[in-house]
């Protein structure tokens, strides 16, 4: 392991020393900020497909199914692509499917067909799937090892960016002014019911389309820019996804990561539809206060980058995890409006989780750091089981604050894990 990781930082202190770091980390972090584009605009297409095509919660939850299930299907394929041909090749293979996703919004929309949203979806999630593999590992690497956990939450920060933009967007873009009720659609037939539903899926393929040329646009920037690629030594006996997971760390990580990601999801994804029946604001009010939702994620990654110049990044997970499982609490059992604020403050504190957790999990493991990332970003999986169960209890029980129970559960898993991560040597972690 020693051998290992004297090579590795010899290949970043030569590359530190060509001074051609800077740019390829810039061109890396704006990658953080598309795919949180993608993933924060996701509350608001659920909210608009859920009621153009009068939708259960459980049932609009396959918006969040279809995105993540595909991060279960491909984070392999992902990780062999990275091992075969580096992390550029892969950035630029995630870039394409990506940019093909968001151009099939069109026929979805033209066809009027929820499966089509959700085929598109899946599409445009195996292009992120890819796309988390490689750059996670990659602002990891591009740097010393004592300040992975920082950089790559300075990198995670534009995800925060998106998580305030992507709402804003969404609600000028992709909501309308319709202010018909479920009842009032439901009452629609023929020709009326026909002309409501065009109106309401026409509205996404601008934002989508435009989307998806800026995306074409970044895969042919990667394709010209020669970009370092960060390769560590192989070999068969420590390069493998079992190797990988014999390290405590790693296989901790997955589990915590799967929770986390089905918190965020559940949190987020859901949080209009919260707000309109836990506080009674309308969808536009409600995209308002997403948006606000998506500031404290933005800040939270920020000011979580600034406290982890002075906390190290276990203890700053845990003491998180501690507020986020209070805050769950008044989310589930408050009324009116300070059940939204909740969810802000939730937003806030989950900031740092995703990025701690995957820095603690593949810190130290040297050639096995590309099968490591896989399979903490196949883990995302917990994003396309977890809002499913949330919509079962919401529906069963006639109230969506009693699916976040779900979000509480996660957040206990994420507190379990940073306790955990103390025990684990020192060494191992530094």
């Amino acid at each position: 392991m020693g051998l290992q990781t004297s090579m590795r930082n010899k290949n970043i202190d030569d590359l530190s020393a060509r001074k051609g770091w800077l740019f390829p980390f810039i061109l890396i972090t704006s990658l953080f900020f598309f795919w949180g584009f993608v993933h924060n605009i996701d509350p608001i297409l659920i909210a608009h497909l859920r009621k153009t095509f009068q939708l259960s919660i459980l049932q609009s939850s396959l918006v969040d199914s279809a995105v993540f299930i595909a991060y279960f299907l491909m984070a392999i394929p992902a990780g062999l692509i990275m091992k075969k041909y580096g992390y550029r090749s892969g950035i630029i293979i995630g870039l394409l499917f990506f940019a093909c996703g968001a151009f099939l919004f069109v026929p979805a929309a033209n066809t009027h067909t929820y499966g089509f949203f959700l085929g598109a979806l899946f599409i445009i999630a195996c292009g992120l799937a890819i796309l988390e593999t490689a750059a996670n590992p990659y602002a990891i690497v591009l740097g010393p090892a004592e300040t992975a956990a920082f950089r790559l939450n300075l990198a995670q920060s534009f995800n925060g960016l998106a998580a305030f933009i992507a709402p804003l967007v969404g609600r000028w873009l992709i909501l309308t002014d319709s202010d018909k009720t479920d009842a009032a659609i439901s009452a629609l037939s023929g020709d009326a019911l026909a002309a409501f539903i065009q109106t309401e899926t026409n509205s996404v393929k601008l934002p989508f389309v435009v989307l998806g040329i800026v995306i074409l646009i970044m895969a042919i920037i990667f394709y010209f820019t020669p970009l370092p690629d960060i390769k560590e030594e192989s070999s068969s006996e420590n390069n493998s996804f079992l190797y990988a997971l014999q390290h405590p760390q790693l296989a901790w990580a997955v589990f915590a990561q799967f929770f986390y990601v089905g918190a965020q999801v559940c949190v987020g994804s859901f949080f209009l539809v919260f707000a309109a029946t836990s506080a009674g604001l309308s969808d536009k009010e409600a995209a308002t206060y997403t948006a606000f939702y998506g500031a404290a994620f933005m800040i939270g990654r920020f000011a979580g980058t600034f406290f982890m110049k002075y906390i190290k990044p276990v203890k700053l997970l845990a003491i998180y995890a501690v507020i986020n499982i209070l805050l769950s609490l008044i989310a589930i059992y408050g009324k009116g409006m300070i059940t939204i604020y909740a969810l802000i403050g939730i937003a806030f504190f989950m900031s740092i989780m995703f990025p701690t957790i995957f820095a603690l999990g593949i810190n130290g493991l040297g050639n096995a750091t590309k099968p490591a990332s896989s399979l903490i970003i196949m883990s995302i999986v917990g994003g396309a089981v977890l809002p499913p169960i949330l919509g079962i209890i919401s529906d069963k029980t006639g109230s969506i604050q009693n699916g976040y129970f779900i979000p509480f559960i996660c957040f206990i898993v994420v507190l379990l894990f940073a306790l955990k991560m103390r025990t684990i040597k020192k060494e191992i972690l530094q």
